[in-house]
């Protein structure tokens, strides 16, 4: 909570605020400094800020800066109730700060941070807490914390960069689409009403744009409507099991797009298989981690077909190579890791190859998206043009 305070020191008046879980904290804190507190009060929120609090919620980056932070102070020597008091003193979103207070009484009650953490499973997966359980019991939570946090900011960061590369393409499509509707409903129709008054053969292309100018400048309403509805429905439809294993199907399948998806797939599942072995964590646990935290439906059935096949005897490059989904490369580097020993180390060099490969692949995508966008605009507003402008040339040679 933030709280307001008047303190004296020296004789002088001081006012300031601060974040904390009770006044007695805030007064113990100015008596600590040197300061003889007055009075205090908590501040309260005005409703628009209370408005605005509704729609916050505790997002992926405030996980990784609260891993990270952990990571920091434990591996000064802080416990992880200091810790966690340190932190809410940092952070100003509610549902985090509540979260922070929760896992804290539960720290306090005597249970780990591992079972703390195992009530929000919204923020912190089966990976998040198979780790953290992994530290706890080797006595290495600072390290392991560490480890997750370097993860948590390369996911993230990958996640950015290729965001960043689809704003481009994204916001080009979104204008075009949203220019082709306003000139089709209600540019275009009072542009071509003028022909109708004209005794003039009209060529095919113009009719056409006539027809859906018209068209669009009665029912545009209803076109609109329609329009949101089939985004909502198909944004319903991919939280179905059916629907979103549908497309997770056949995404693979698209040019360009598929490669850029599987190789994406590839990264997080190499990478957090890696860092799940070298915690300690046996690898029969790691493939059933991967099986709860992967995303993708083809991914996700593959490592539990291969979990199955494990859990038999089998090893993981073998099991690997029955699954079309994962390349010759991927498997053999599998099998060589394991004879090695050193499958983890193995795991984390293919993860920085195929990142750095799907790097490329969205750079290639971009590469051949812009000419394509700049050449579909070019033909849409000449089929355009000449609509418009043909009946004109028509309307001069029947005057002459």
């Amino acid at each position: 909570m933030l709280y307001q305070y008047v303190a004296l020191q020296n004789n002088q008046k001081v006012k300031g605020e601060m974040e904390a879980s009770s006044e007695k904290e805030i007064a113990d804190y100015l008596k600590s400094n040197g300061y003889f507190p007055v009075e205090i009060q908590e501040k309260k929120k005005s409703q628009i800020s209370n408005f605005a609090s509704m729609f916050e919620r505790v997002a992926f980056q405030d996980i990784v800066y609260m891993t990270r932070q952990f990571a920091i102070m434990l591996d000064a020597g802080l416990t992880l109730i200091d810790s966690i008091d340190i932190i809410k003193k940092q952070v100003s979103k509610a549902p985090l700060k509540k979260m922070l207070d929760e896992i804290d009484r539960q720290l306090r009650d005597g249970k780990t941070f591992s079972q703390a953490l195992t009530q929000y499973p919204g923020q912190f997966s089966n990976f998040y807490i198979a780790l953290v359980r992994s530290g706890e019991a080797s006595g290495k939570l600072d390290e392991i914390l560490e480890k997750l946090a370097e993860h948590l900011e390369l996911q993230r960061a990958f996640k950015q960069r290729i965001r960043n590369a689809l704003i481009y393409p994204i916001v080009i499509m979104s204008a075009m689409f949203v220019m082709m509707f306003v000139m089709f409903a209600f540019v275009m129709p009072k542009l071509l009403s003028l022909y109708d008054s004209f005794q003039v053969e009209l060529p095919q292309s113009t009719l056409i744009i006539m027809a859906i100018s018209k068209f669009m400048e009665q029912y545009w309403l209803w076109v609109f409507i329609g329009i949101i509805a089939f985004i909502i429905t198909i944004i319903k439809l991919l939280k179905t099991k059916a629907g979103k294993y549908f497309f997770d199907k056949y995404i693979f399948k698209v040019p360009v797009m598929g490669n850029i998806v599987r190789v994406s797939g590839l990264v997080d599942a190499t990478r957090t298989l890696s860092i799940l072995i070298s915690s300690g964590v046996p690898i029969l646990d790691g493939l059933l981690i991967i099986t709860d935290v992967n995303s993708n439906a083809m991914f996700h059935d593959a490592f539990v077909r291969i979990f199955q096949k494990v859990q038999k005897g089998m090893s993981v490059g073998s099991a690997m190579s029955n699954e079309s989904i994962f390349p010759e490369s991927l498997t053999q580097m599998t099998i060589v890791g394991e004879q090695t020993g050193h499958l983890d180390e193995t795991l984390l060099k293919l993860a920085e190859y195929y990142q750095t490969e799907s790097e490329m692949a969205v750079k290639g995508m971009l590469t051949l998206l812009e000419p394509m966008i700049i050449v579909f605009l070019g033909i849409s507003v000449g089929f355009l043009v000449m609509a418009v402008i043909t009946p004109i040339f028509s309307l001069t040679s029947s005057l002459q």
